[in-house]
């Protein structure tokens, strides 16, 4: 038997591999450099809000983003942003006093830097801009410049209008105004967040560890990864739009992913503590099984979030950037600096020591007691695999039937909470004024056009069947515009139907359609393009990379299916409760009656990835102990057994950080927040419990065959945790069907006792 504590020879070995070295010659100025690098993070990170979009839904090649931008451009008074919603205190608003003082404050507005287009019910008699009860009315307005630019000017302006004005009291709204609010609130949310996640996270790793030193190791690494990303996030904003809600992100996958990967390379390292090694050896053994995992781990999760490059809505990107920075930071975190750390705490490292009276009755057990939680659910679901495959399977699949009646639409000030202002002001026209004010259809007509032929084409839009009213044109040059009102809702099925009926109009003039219809389509379509390519990318490198863990063919299929399977319980959470609106009151917000079409992608994306994640840790110990016996049962019941624990921790740390996530009163981070809790919890607790095991029993030994040409590949290739033992006589029984693949290499090559816990589980 190996001598744990015995150095190996210069330059390998199971005490200081070469990475381990890397890591650990000098472990003081390691942490002094991570602590300077990560205070010049604070520093280059600083007001990244503050340069963060509240946007980005939009296809920006789509001929509704290019006639936006032309219109803004050659009719601005057509595309007003700024509403002014002024109540007459029930009063008409025709009255002499309240038609004087709103003139006034049209008047003033008109005058500010940065506005232009102002009309109101005042100048143009409009029935649209006045409330049918007639007490309400409205003063338009755009605010010229990007979105930074105009938030600035609505700072500068709005304080001067909002509130009483002699006999009327004024409201500020229009889109402006709503990015605006959800601007600040998702930053005040996140505060918030923050305050709320910490001190129960770090609550729960003390509960998980015991120890109150080794909890504050992965609370350290994920507030490090946290940093760093927003530092990154900064630099990106000086040539990219990044949304402001990727900051969500990073503080959920800072602090959950982080967590995930100290707790697997932490508790690695007290299991080699406690069977005898000395730190230096502990941490060699440790960054050799679980750091690979860690590693590996990584990569699959980056993958999943990388997918969303392939949109090209700068909302989904941003969650590529933020998510990808923020999980290599945090494995590099806990590869780097994590090691570091414990090589200097060695068995300090169980300092202020909670559970050390649990620990020690847990120590007098016999080597051979098959007495844990894990270890009897393993051997229960096994023993009745089929039952559990089909029930689980079964009920995952209804959980997700609500699906199948998803409609989408977009975000608009329903978003926010319904005390937010902008939300009051919108909230107010859709009740309150005739017609569908805001849901126009917009056409830009370029070409040189004769005025009957312009009247010709009014008549052919006004003749078909889901069109309400046309105005226009307007003409400016070789350009003209005309206002499409649909007869129903601005976003529902009709109104898409016009946009295509608009745009397949022949005229003797180009045509493009924008209005928010028809962003929705152009935005739909974007996403139906290119998410098959976006699902290819994540199902391909996916399985590449579990084959080269696991050298099976099986396995990766298995991985990817029943990963996907995991979430259909958040995607039917998702349409049952934020576009049906059930648990709206008690949630805390306003049903839009529809999914904005980004979100499924980006929760599926971000799910995916936490349950490979978890996959990869589950396999990985599997395959270590099958690589160790060659028992295909036993090594998904050691599996089980071993990560079980670890894995419902780091869910459920995970999860509370997403649920304080999903506190947001923005709707958006309330449904991203609470069902990516709800797809962790399933994936932790359903599928990696009771769906894994029970399918590898089914599968049995067929579940490690590859063919010829792929085997002879991962055996050059492939990745696996730790590093071969070389066989001797004392354990002849334990060699690995397959040589060379590479077992965990616990720090001792004696077989473990079949169902033991480790001592310090998680």
């Amino acid at each position: 038997m190996t001598e744990v504590n015995k150095p190996s020879e210069p330059g390998g070995g199971a005490r200081a591999g070469g990475w381990t070295r890397f890591v650990t010659a000098r472990p003081r100025l390691s942490l002094l450099l991570a602590l300077v690098i990560t205070a010049l993070a604070v520093l280059a990170g600083s007001g990244v809000a503050d340069r963060l979009g509240s946007g980005g839904w939009e296809d920006p090649a789509a001929e509704s983003t290019y006639a936006t931008k032309a219109l803004e451009r050659e009719f601005p008074d057509s595309q007003p942003n700024l509403l002014l919603l002024v109540d007459a205190r029930g009063a008409s608003v025709d009255t002499p006093a309240v038609a004087a003082e709103a003139k006034s404050l049209a008047a003033r507005l008109s005058g500010e830097k940065g506005v232009t287009g102002v009309g109101s019910y005042w100048q143009t008699g409009s029935p649209s801009l006045r409330a049918e009860d007639g007490h309400e009315a409205l003063i338009a307005a755009r605010i010229t410049g990007d979105e930074k630019a105009a938030a600035d000017t609505l700072d500068r302006i709005a304080p001067h209008y909002r509130g009483a004005h002699g006999p009327v009291t004024v409201k500020v709204g229009g889109m402006v105004a709503v990015r605006h609010d959800m601007q600040t609130i998702i930053k005040e949310d996140l505060a918030r967040a923050e305050l709320i996640a910490l001190p129960i996270t770090l609550i729960l790793l003390v509960m998980v560890f015991g120890s109150a030193i080794a909890a504050l190791l992965p609370l350290g690494i994920g507030i490090v990864a946290i940093l760093g990303t927003n530092a990154v996030l900064r630099a990106l904003t000086s040539f990219t739009d990044v949304s402001v809600f990727a900051m969500n992100l990073t503080t959920a996958l800072g602090l959950g992913l982080a967590i995930d990967y100290a707790l697997f390379i932490v508790r690695r390292f007290r299991e080699e503590l406690d069977s005898g090694a000395d730190p230096l050896t502990a941490v060699g053994t440790t960054l050799r099984t679980a750091g690979r995992t860690v590693l590996f781990s990584a990569l699959t999760v980056a993958v999943s979030l990388a997918a969303m490059l392939v949109f090209p809505q700068y909302f989904l990107r941003s969650f590529a950037y933020a998510g990808i920075a923020v999980v290599l930071l945090a494995a590099a975190a806990a590869l780097i600096l994590l090691p570091a750390a414990l090589v200097l705490l060695g068995h300090r490292v169980n300092s202020l020591d909670l559970r050390r009276l649990f620990r020690r009755g847990a120590r007098s057990r016999p080597s051979g007691a098959e007495g844990t939680a894990w270890a009897r659910t393993a051997t229960l679901v096994m023993r009745r695999a089929p039952l559990f495959a089909v029930v689980t399977t079964a009920f995952l699949i209804t959980l997700g039937l609500p699906f199948a009646g998803v409609r989408f639409g977009t975000a608009d000030d329903r978003q926010l909470p319904s005390t937010a202002e902008s939300h009051v002001v919108q909230q107010h026209i859709r009740e309150g004024f005739p017609g569908n004010p805001g849901g126009d259809l917009e056409v830009l007509a370029e070409g040189r056009a004769t005025r009957a032929q312009y009247a010709a084409y009014k008549e052919r839009v006004a003749a078909l069947p889901e069109v309400a009213s046309v105005s226009g044109p307007l003409v400016k040059g070789d350009s003209a515009y005309f206002a499409v009102q649909p007869k129903g809702e601005s976003v529902d099925e009709d109104a898409q139907r016009l946009v295509g009926d608009l745009r397949a109009l022949k005229t003797p003039f180009d045509i493009k359609v924008t209005g928010t219809a028809a962003v929705l389509v152009d935005s739909k379509r974007a996403i139906a393009d290119r998410l098959p390519w976006a699902a290819a990318f994540i199902a391909i490198v996916t399985l590449f990379l579990v084959f080269l863990l696991t050298g099976s063919v099986l396995i990766p299929l298995q991985a990817v299916l029943l990963n996907a399977l995991s979430l259909t319980a958040m995607f039917g959470a998702v349409v049952w409760v934020f576009q049906d609106g059930h648990l709206s009151g008690l949630l805390g917000f306003t049903s839009p009656g529809s999914i904005e079409t980004t979100l499924p992608v980006l929760m599926f994306c971000v799910a995916f990835g936490l349950s490979m994640d978890y996959g990869v840790f589950l396999l990985s110990r599997i395959k270590e102990e099958y690589d160790r016996t060659g028992d295909h049962e036993r090594s998904v019941r050691l599996g089980l057994q071993r990560t079980g624990g670890l894995i419902t921790a780091a869910a459920i740390i995970l999860a509370v950080v997403m649920v304080a996530i999903g506190t947001s009163r923005v709707t958006n981070t309330k449904m991203l927040g609470l069902g990516i809790a709800l797809a962790v919890l399933m994936d932790a607790m359903v599928v990696r419990s009771l769906l894994v095991p029970a399918i590898m029993r089914l599968t049995g030994k067929a579940t490690w065959w590859a063919p010829g040409p792929l085997r002879r590949f991962h055996e050059r290739f492939g990745l696996s945790e730790g590093e071969p033992d070389a066989p001797g006589p004392e354990t002849p029984e334990l060699e690995a069907p397959r040589r060379g693949a590479g077992n965990c290499a616990t720090s001792h090559n004696a077989p473990e006792p079949a169902l033991q816990d480790g001592p310090r589980g998680a």
